[in-house]
């Protein structure tokens, strides 16, 4: 979780309250016409402000760690002993019409999907790197060069969308060699 300093936050709460006021200024001068009171927007300007730039960061610092913990907290692929993490990053597996959240793992074994805890589809995938048969770049929605396509020997295929694209192909090509 990302700390934010206090002079961050001051200057947060300015400029967010000065663009409300901006906002609301022009929403009303366009719309009806009818502008409020210079002290009405200033109001609403500092009110807005305090609650976006410092009551907005806390709730999230609160609740996001919590919410965020419970996530991950049994994200944790199960390995054999003698098996260990290489590297990691979050990623999507398309399941039918549905993107599946969870992390990927390149273990020295495998590669493992974990989906997180918030997914109606669950159950950790594995595919051993010698029933990989093709490895191959994919676009997501035809346009966005995020995704890796894995096939394997049983005629499965796996989509993934993953940052980091050309470093997961490169690793999953020395593996299958």
């Amino acid at each position: 979780m990302i700390k934010l300093d206090w002079k961050f936050r001051i200057v947060s709460t300015i400029l967010t309250g000065i663009l409300f006021v901006g906002i609301m200024y022009s929403m009303d001068y366009l719309l009806d016409g009818e502008v409020q009171s210079l002290n009405s927007y200033l109001f609403q300007g500092t009110f807005f402000g305090i609650f976006m730039g410092i009551g907005f960061p806390f709730v999230t610092q609160k609740l996001g760690a919590k919410f965020t913990s419970r996530i991950n907290e049994s994200n944790t692929p199960k390995l054999t002993p003698d098996e260990h993490i290489e590297i990691e990053d979050t990623t999507n597996l398309w399941r039918g019409i549905e993107a599946v959240g969870g992390k990927l793992y390149l273990t020295n074994k495998k590669l493992v999907f974990k989906p997180h805890k918030l997914n109606i589809q669950k159950g950790q995938i594995n595919i051993h790197y010698n029933n990989i048969t093709e490895i191959r770049k994919r676009k997501t929605a035809k346009v966005i060069d995020n995704g890796i396509q894995i096939k394997t020997h049983d005629g499965n295929e796996f989509n993934f969308v993953i940052n980091e694209r050309e470093k997961w192909i490169e690793k999953l090509n020395d593996k299958i060699k």
